[in-house]
């Protein structure tokens, strides 16, 4: 189980970093979504990684740090919805930061995501700002959506 201190550790991490220019590509499973994964190093050593997913039909998009013994630990999530665990309703623009007692079920409204789910690399950018996250390299825009229901 991940403790909140070592939640905080690695969250504060300043040196977490990707190298390398992101492409979106096809969602292996054929929907509409593209995605993305990218390996994080960081001084700390946490076997991290971060993973993208946008449906530009809704729009959707999901930023999720994720520790590889754990799960998600922290996110970002911009065109639906999100039902907390309490009962309470969190709007399109949301978070999920990791609890002891929640898991990664509970979020919450942000202040500081102003892009929108249609501006991947604008949301990107303050996604990685906020998040302690350096990016060594280029986000590509999605590639452009087809009508083809059989791609």
């Amino acid at each position: 189980m991940l403790a909140t201190v070592e939640l905080t550790s690695i969250l504060n991490d300043q040196t977490k970093e990707i190298v390398g220019d992101i492409r979106w590509i096809t969602d292996e499973d054929h929907s509409h979504c593209v995605e993305f994964r990218a390996e994080i190093s960081s001084a700390g050593g946490w076997p991290l990684f971060i993973k993208g997913t946008y449906n530009p039909l809704i729009p959707a998009l999901s930023y999720s740090l994720i520790l590889k013994t754990v799960g998600r630990i922290y996110g970002l999530d911009l065109g639906k919805a999100h039902h907390n665990p309490q009962c309470i309703q969190m709007g399109d623009c949301h978070k999920h930061r990791w609890s002891e007692e929640f898991r990664d079920k509970e979020a919450y409204e942000p202040l500081d995501i102003t892009a929108t789910a249609g501006d991947p690399v604008a949301v990107w950018k303050e996604f990685c700002a906020e998040a302690g996250l350096v990016h060594t390299g280029r986000m590509l825009p999605p590639p452009p959506h087809t009508d083809d229901l059989f791609w």
